[in-house]
């Protein structure tokens, strides 16, 4: 089982290798701004001590007012966890980066929550439907899919 790091200090090293980044942290995450996320992860994968290689689940949830993109990281060298958050607003075109650079295991998670929920992820090599057809219209797991 893995350890859950301490996202302040965490948090903080992030902040100071770019800053304006973090937007927030609170016991259990760590939330950074969208325009920063490719950066922060590739800091959070390559940094010594942090080395976060391994990206177990990513997903997200519509809060009416703004989506949230969640991704669960883990370090295996470290056997630490971290869930790291960002944030898309409006509805009509709900974008952030991809992160499938950094970890492959992002590739098929992109998708799927593309599918359901409509959020782009820009940069993804192949960002199309995975589970409905592609003429099916909307997507499902919004709160405002009827």
């Amino acid at each position: 089982m893995t350890v859950a790091v301490n996202t302040e200090e965490t948090g903080k090293r992030i902040e100071e290798a770019i800053p304006g980044s973090v937007v927030s942290s609170d016991e259990g995450s760590l939330t950074v701004d969208s325009k920063a996320l490719a950066q922060v992860s590739e800091f959070l994968k390559n940094t010594p001590g942090l080395e976060f290689d391994y990206l177990t689940v990513l997903t997200a949830v519509d809060y009416l007012g703004y989506f949230e993109v969640i991704y669960r990281l883990v370090s295996l060298r470290n056997n630490q966890s971290l869930i790291l958050k960002t944030r898309a607003y409006g509805r009509e075109n709900p974008t952030v980066p991809s992160v499938t650079g950094t970890w492959r295991a992002a590739y098929y998670q992109e998708r799927e929550v593309f599918d359901l929920l409509g959020i782009k992820f820009e940069g993804h090599p192949d960002l199309r439907r995975l589970l409905l057809w592609e003429g099916f219209n909307g997507h499902p797991l919004r709160r405002d899919y009827l």
